[in-house]
C-alpha cells in the first residue's frame, strides 16, 4: 500500500542544480552517471530531462518554474480557503440545531410540568362545568 503513494524513486533525487550542471554539460562524470542511471530506472526523471533539454534557454525554463509555482500556490491556497469557510459554516449550522433542542425539549418540560397539578398529580384539563 505505501509503494502506491510513494510515486517517487527510492534513491536520492539529483538537485536542481545537478540537473542543470548535466544540461549545461558542466557535471563531473559521477553526477552524470547517477543522473543517467536514475534516467534508465524511471520514466518520469528521464522525460523530465528530455523536456528541459528542449528548451532553447535556461532563463526560460526558470520563468516557466516560477510560473508554476505561483499558480499552484494560488490553487492550493483557494482550496484551503473554501475547506476553511466550508468547516466554519457546518459548525454554525451544528451549533444553531443544538440550541434549538435544547430550547424545545426546556419548552416541553414545562408545557408537561405546568399541565399538571402539582399537589394531586393530575392533568389540570379536568374542569368541572357549573349549570
Amino acid at each position: 500500500m505505501s509503494d502506491i503513494k510513494n510515486i517517487l524513486s527510492k534513491g536520492p533525487e539529483p538537485g536542481e542544480d545537478a540537473l542543470k550542471k548535466y544540461l549545461e554539460g558542466t557535471a563531473s562524470p559521477e553526477e552524470r552517471f547517477a543522473i543517467e542511471n536514475q534516467m534508465a530506472d524511471e520514466a518520469f526523471m528521464n522525460d523530465a530531462v528530455e523536456g528541459l533539454q528542449n528548451f532553447k534557454s535556461q532563463q526560460l525554463a526558470h520563468d516557466y518554474v516560477k510560473d508554476i509555482n505561483k499558480q499552484i500556490q494560488k490553487q492550493t491556497l483557494r482550496k484551503k480557503r473554501r475547506r476553511i469557510r466550508r468547516q466554519i459554516e457546518d459548525q454554525n449550522w451544528t451549533l444553531i440545531s443544538i440550541l434549538l433542542i435544547l430550547v424545545l425539549c426546556v419548552l416541553g418540560y414545562l408545557v408537561i410540568h405546568l399541565s399538571t397539578d402539582s399537589k394531586n398529580k393530575k392533568p389540570v384539563t379536568n374542569i368541572e362545568y357549573k349549570k
